[in-house]
Formats: structure tokens, C-alpha cells, sequence
């Protein structure tokens, strides 16, 4: 286009969308397999699943036992849809790769399970019946080309079959700002005769149409004026139903209302300007969200954008997942179509929820956008935060897919607002692909690594208790070694403490008395344990101790032997020591010898 078109989803319609007009209630049908009872006796009755499976405006419900295979569903489909079983993408499972051949049974899924079927490759299907033509008609999208005659701005509309004009009309006001009173038609079809027709009805050209708005300066016009519209089509809008957009229920009147743009209505921003607390900002950012586009959206994650990456892409291999970042821009025109129609779109909730982390941002703010572009810069470059700052504002909303990797971060795709449910599906969908191959390669580096792991530490374990080993045996030895280095000490100290009472002993007994000794003499023969004899002679007078000490002097102390008597065997030790020799009869001689005590 010369005027540089756009391209818009309309309000309300997408194939998968559950917002459709009153006219085109969307059908469901059911679908069951007729399962035949077995005559014989078995001992596990088979378990049915329940798959909800949703295509375009339609959901059918099939009941399959789990020893179904995923082509028994398909085949079910394609009778119930009228669609080549070979055509259809039947995506939502939980899993990994699934095709015709998988038995159900092997995916371990829940009782109730919800599916959808994208038919990229399938153009729309026909029907020769004008009943039949008129729903197909009601299903289909049309484009129109709306040029605004003022600005010379073209924009390119996406709407379902089933919206009304008057739906049209309120879509041009929220981008032209033109009350839907003060529009001012060209190019609608003579049978266009009521705001309430849907497009299919309406006569529209499929697939594009090209119609022409401008605003109605005065209600008077001149008569060259009048003729003038009647040569073309021209349509003038009613006021019927533009209550939404009268300035009456802001407190303006309609002067004024003509140069306000549609973003001076909105009762609060996404997120406070100048946030300091991402996550506060995040739990604006989502009750807002809810307001506005109702309780069907995706989570978005509460924290900041480190935390995201933390939770995102730095737990084990096998649960990480892919991160989106949704941008929002209030002042885009795609902004109110994308978040109703995509984001809010069942099939993206439930994929988005079930493979990603999402979390959002919102850079209508300067001081906002400025402190999310720093953020971008540290984490991803200043590659990709440069083609972010490069985005014109209606390019917005924005949806990054990042995949975390060992060394960095890496975008994968950067979706600009101006797409469709099935395209984003597409790309969520290739983005997975590339994450999953990826995320095997981790798995199975992350087996490996603790495998080795594990080797090592079972090594180590081993190595740990080898050196407790050796180490308790060497601290036994030297327990062993020190205990007999204290024996010996105290061996020694005891053959010390006796030498030193033996030379004590022997240097206080009293001189052996001379053979010529006028005094009367006892000589004493006595044989020791291991057959040696030593003598000596005492006075007759000297007591029994005398003798001890003798022989204690000797090295047999009378505590450790016992001196004994020949004749007649007696224990001399058991004598009073200071009795005299003569007193207990060892005079004038006797032989004597010594025994251990037990």
C-alpha cells in the first residue's frame, strides 16, 4: 500500500477464539468409539480417557479406551470434521513426540484431556448449499482495508464472519478516534443496509475488502455536496449503540472528544511509572491485565527478571523451560486485539503454561521502557536491545522467546503484535522444537556429568575410608608402641627402685663376722631358683631380719620369695624376723633355699 499498511487482528475472531458473536454460536459434537465387551474374563477392565479437542470455532468430545492408538483419534476426526486425517496436526499433548502409532496407554495421561487440530496446509472448505456456504461464510476471516480519508492511513482489519458491522465501526473508532456517529463510509456494499449484519451477510468481497472512513464535519451540507455523496455508496453511521463511545459518559463533550485519542480513557495504567519493585510492578501489571481482558491469560511470573531466569533456566535439565517475555505498549493499536485474541486464547494459555515461564513488561512509560532496555542490554546485548528500541510503537506488543543456554542467553524469536492465534502457535511451536532438542543434549550431558559424579564420590568414599583405615591401624600401633614404651619406663623404674632398696639393704647389714670370731657364729648355706648357693656367716645373736635383708640384697625380696628349711621343711619367711638365729634354731649352720611365691 502507498500509505504503508498495517496488518490487525479483529476484536473477537480467530479459529480458536470462545468470544464470538451471539448469531454464530460455536457446535460441538461427540464422538464416541463403541467398545464390544470381551466374553472372557480379564483381570484389568479397560481404562477410557476423554479428549475435549477443539478446531476452529468447533469442540468435539471422543471417548477412547487407552489401548487406542493416537490414529484411531484422527480417524474419528476426520468423519466428524470431514477433514484428511493426513492434514491434521492434533497438538496439546503433554509429552514428547507422538504420532499415529502411539498407543495412548504409553503416555500415562489423565482421564480428561484437551486437544486441538491446526490444518496449516488445508485451505477452508466449501459448501453448495447456500445454508452450508452462509456458516462456512461465518467461520471464514475477511480482511478489510480500511484507508482513514483524513490522515491518509491505511489499516488492515482481521475479522471473523460472524462480527457485525457495528463491531467494525467500534474497532475504527479505538484506532481513528472517530465516534462511531461522526463516521463517514465509502465502499460498503448496497445490501451493508444494518449495522447488525454480520460480514458474512453483508455482501463483503472475500477475502479483502477496501472501504474508506473519514469524520462527518457538519451535520449541514451544501446541495453540491449532497449530490456529490449520491453518485457513490456512501454510509453514515446511526447513533444506535454509541453510547461506548459518547464523550457523555466521561464528562466531555463531543468537541472535546474529537481530539482525544482512545488511550486518554483508560482508568489505569499497566504498570506504575518509574517502578522500583519489579515484582509490585508484575502484580499490578497482572490484576490489570484480568481487568481488562478477563481471567484467562497467561501466568505471568511475579519477580524479577533474574528471578525468571533463575526459575526458567537454572533447575535441572529436566525441568527447565523456555522463557517468553510479553511487552505491552497501551499507545499500539495491535495492543487490545493481540491480548484479547492471543494471549487469551485457550490453546496459548494452556501451551504457554505447560512450556514456558512468561513474564511481562510494559514500555508505554519512557522511564519504564528505559529501564527495560537496560536490563535487555545486560542480559541478552546491546544487538537485541537495539531492535527492541528500533520497534515502532505500533509494532507493538512484543513476545521474545528465550532459551537459556550454558554460556548466555539466546533469543529465538521476537513476535511482533501483528500475527494470528495460529501463526503464534506455529512459532511457539518451532521455538519448542529447538528447546527440546536442546534440552536432550542437557539431559544427557547432565546424566553423564553425574555419573562421573557419582564415580567420583564412590572413589572418594572409598579412598576416605582406605585413610581411616590405615590411619586407625597406625594410631593402634602407636598406642601399641607407647604402651609399651610406658611398661618399659615403669619395668625400669621398678629394676631402679629395687636396685636402689638392694644397695640400700646391702650397705646397712652388719659386717660377716670373722671364722675366729670369739662370739658364737651361724654359717648359712643358701640355694637360689635356679640352682646357684651363696653363704655367709651371721652372729648366733643376729635376729631373723638380718638374714632377709641378706638375702633380699641378693635380688629376692621376702615379699616376691619364701626362704624354706631342709630339715625338718619349714617356711622360714613365716618366722618372727626379730627373733635371734639361735632362737629359731639356725645355728650353728644350716643350708637354706629360696621359692618364688605364688
Amino acid at each position: 500500500s502507498e500509505y504503508g499498511g498495517e496488518t490487525l487482528q479483529g476484536p473477537a475472531y480467530g479459529p480458536t477464539s470462545h468470544s464470538t458473536a451471539a448469531s454464530s454460536t460455536p457446535s460441538s459434537s461427540s464422538a464416541f468409539r463403541h467398545v464390544v465387551p470381551s466374553r472372557q474374563i480379564v483381570e484389568r477392565q479397560p481404562r477410557m480417557l476423554d479428549f475435549r479437542v477443539e478446531y476452529r470455532d468447533r469442540n468435539v468430545d471422543v471417548v477412547l479406551e487407552d489401548s487406542s492408538t493416537v490414529g484411531e483419534i484422527k480417524h474419528i476426526l476426520e468423519n466428524e470434521l470431514q477433514i484428511p486425517a493426513s492434514k491434521m496436526l492434533l497438538k496439546g499433548w503433554k509429552t514428547g513426540d507422538v504420532d499415529d502409532s502411539t498407543v495412548l496407554k504409553t503416555l500415562h495421561l489423565p482421564k480428561n484431556n484437551s486437544l486441538y487440530v491446526l490444518t496449516p496446509d488445508l485451505p477452508p472448505p466449501s459448501s453448495s448449499s447456500h445454508s452450508g456456504a452462509l456458516q462456512e461464510s461465518l467461520n471464514q476471516n475477511f480482511m478489510l482495508i480500511v484507508t482513514h480519508r483524513e490522515v491518509q492511513r491505511e489499516y488492515n482489519l482481521n475479522f471473523s464472519g460472524s462480527s457485525t458491522i457495528q463491531e467494525v465501526k467500534r474497532n475504527v473508532y479505538d484506532l481513528t478516534s472517530i465516534p462511531v456517529r461522526h463516521q463517514l463510509w465509502e465502499g460498503w456494499p448496497p445490501s451493508a443496509t444494518d449495522d447488525s449484519m454480520t460480514l458474512a451477510a453483508s455482501g463483503v468481497t472475500f477475502p479483502c475488502h477496501r472501504l474508506t472512513v473519514g469524520r462527518r464535519t457538519s451535520p449541514v451540507q451544501t446541495r453540491e455536496q449532497s449530490e456529490e455523496q449520491c453518485t457513490d455508496v456512501h454510509m453514515v453511521s446511526d447513533s444506535d449503540g454509541d453510547d461506548f463511545e459518547d464523550a457523555t459518559e466521561f464528562g466531555v463533550d463531543d468537541g472535546e472528544m474529537f481530539g482525544v485519542a482512545s488511550s486518554a480513557l483508560r482508568k489505569s495504567p499497566m504498570m506504575p511509572e518509574n517502578a522500583e519493585n519489579e515484582g509490585d510492578a508484575l502484580l499490578q501489571f497482572t490484576a490489570e491485565f484480568s481487568s481488562r481482558y478477563g481471567d484467562c491469560h497467561p501466568v505471568y511470573f511475579i519477580g524479577s527478571l533474574e528471578a525468571a531466569f533463575q526459575e526458567a533456566f537454572y533447575g535441572k535439565a529436566r525441568d527447565r523451560k523456555l522463557l517468553a517475555i510479553y511487552l505491552h505498549h497501551d499507545d499500539s493499536v495491535l495492543t487490545n486485539v493481540f491480548c484479547s485474541q492471543m494471549l487469551c486464547a485457550e490453546s496459548i494459555v494452556s501451551y504457554l503454561s505447560q512450556n514456558f515461564i512468561t513474564w511481562a513488561w510494559d514500555m508505554t512509560k519512557e522511564a519504564n521502557r528505559a529501564r527495560f532496555l537496560t536490563m535487555c542490554t545486560r542480559h541478552f546485548g546491546s544487538v537485541v536491545a537495539q531492535t527492541i528500541r528500533t520497534q515502532k510503537t505500533d509494532q507493538f506488543p512484543l513476545f521474545l522467546i528465550i532459551m537459556g543456554k550454558r554460556s548466555s542467553n539466546e533469543v529465538l524469536n521476537v513476535i511482533q503484535g501483528n500475527t494470528t492465534v495460529d501463526e503464534l502457535m506455529m512459532r511457539l511451536m518451532a521455538a519448542m522444537e529447538i528447546f527440546s532438542a536442546q534440552q536432550q543434549e542437557d539431559i544427557k550431558d547432565e546424566d553423564e556429568r553425574e555419573a562421573r559424579e557419582n564415580v567420583k564420590r564412590e572413589q572418594d568414599e572409598a579412598y576416605r575410608i582406605s585413610l581411616e583405615a590405615d590411619r586407625a591401624k597406625r594410631e593402634a600401633q602407636e598406642r601399641e608402641i607407647a604402651e609399651q614404651f610406658r611398661l618399659e619406663q615403669i619395668r625400669k623404674e621398678q629394676e631402679e627402685e629395687r636396685e636402689a632398696i638392694r644397695l640400700s639393704l646391702e650397705q646397712s647389714l652388719p659386717p660377716e663376722p670373722k671364722e675366729e670370731s670369739t662370739e658364737s657364729v651361724s654359717k648359712l648355706r643358701i640355694r637360689t631358683p635356679s640352682g646357684e648357693f651363696f653363704e655367709r656367716r651371721f652372729l648366733a645373736s643376729s635376729k631373723l631380719q638380718v638374714v632377709f635383708d641378706f638375702v633380699a640384697s641378693k635380688g629376692y625380696p621376702w615379699e616376691e620369695y619364701k626362704l624354706l628349711g631342709t630339715f625338718p621343711r619349714r617356711d622360714v619367711t613365716q618366722l618372727d624376723p626379730n627373733k635371734s638365729l639361735l632362737e629359731v634354731k639356725l645355728y650353728p649352720q644350716e643350708t637354706l633355699f629360696l621359692e618364688a611365691k605364688e
